[in-house]
């Protein structure tokens, strides 16, 4: 199978990190790369990196979410790119169901999890109260099943996987969208621009600690970068996001 390349951006998160990476060695059965880059951190990320032997990339300063990634995406050897957020923890079976997803029709052009922290669709119940627990959940529900696939408008960005043909035709991440926030729901409007559909895959659970890299920051401070990003997006595109952010419902269905 062809190679997967993870890249997980972090800023001053070692403590998610060391998880993220173990979780990926341990669960991942298909040929992958990890890409670290790391906006400045002052934790020991960069150490740590070395020592472990992964790849990465390191910024004397924070440049902000979709800059990581995007400098992880130009470094990415994989004919698979996957952005991974460092607080997401992966789960037996994780990356060969989004494979068979992402390759059930040439008309899908990105795949996501179901996990416990995030807004939509994705949200899932799981009854879990501690990693065990979720270890337990995961290992039921990860069965491959293309039943379990819901088409969508919109995919969190905690954990996006597509082909380096999609990258080439709609491009990189928009860095207007500095410091987090919108760059997710932007790709995916992009995505869907081209003709692509959007699958959020059942069948897959990861674990999300959720906005851990957002509580570092003043409350206030958080919601002038919303609002701005927010604002940005509407300019950009003329179209209320919250339409996609919005909770939805509805019978589980393919893109056949």
């Amino acid at each position: 199978m062809a190679l997967t390349s993870i890249i997980i951006p972090t800023y001053n998160g070692l403590h998610l990190l060391r998880p993220c990476v173990d979780a990926i060695r341990n669960f991942t059965g298909t040929p992958y790369e990890i890409i670290v880059v790391d906006n400045g951190s002052s934790d020991g990320t960069w150490a740590y990196c070395e020592k472990e032997r992964i790849i990465s990339i390191w910024n004397p300063d924070n440049r902000g979410y979709a800059a990581a990634c995007n400098m992880g995406l130009k470094l990415a050897a994989g004919d698979h790119l996957l952005l991974m957020n460092n607080d997401v923890t992966v789960m037996p079976g994780w990356l060969n169901n989004l494979h068979t997803a992402l390759h059930s029709s040439k008309h899908v052009g990105m795949v996501g999890p179901v996990t416990n922290y995030a807004s939509g669709i994705q949200q899932v119940e799981t009854g879990a109260d501690s990693m065990e627990a979720f270890l337990h959940f995961a290992t039921g529900n990860n069965r491959s099943d293309p039943t379990r696939w819901i088409e969508t408008e919109r995919l969190v960005g905690l954990c996006l996987l597509f082909r380096r043909e999609l990258l080439e035709r709609v491009g990189y991440l928009d860095e207007i969208f500095s410091g987090g926030h919108y760059e997710d729901d932007d790709y995916c409007f992009r995505v869907r621009a081209h003709g692509f559909r959007l699958l959020a895959c059942g069948d897959c659970f990861v674990h999300h600690k959720g906005s851990a890299s957002f509580k570092l920051m003043e409350e206030e401070a958080l919601k002038e970068l919303i609002q701005r990003n927010y604002q940005r997006f509407v300019d950009k595109w003329r179209v209320d996001p919250g339409r996609y952010i919005k909770k939805t419902t509805g019978a589980a269905k393919s893109v056949f």
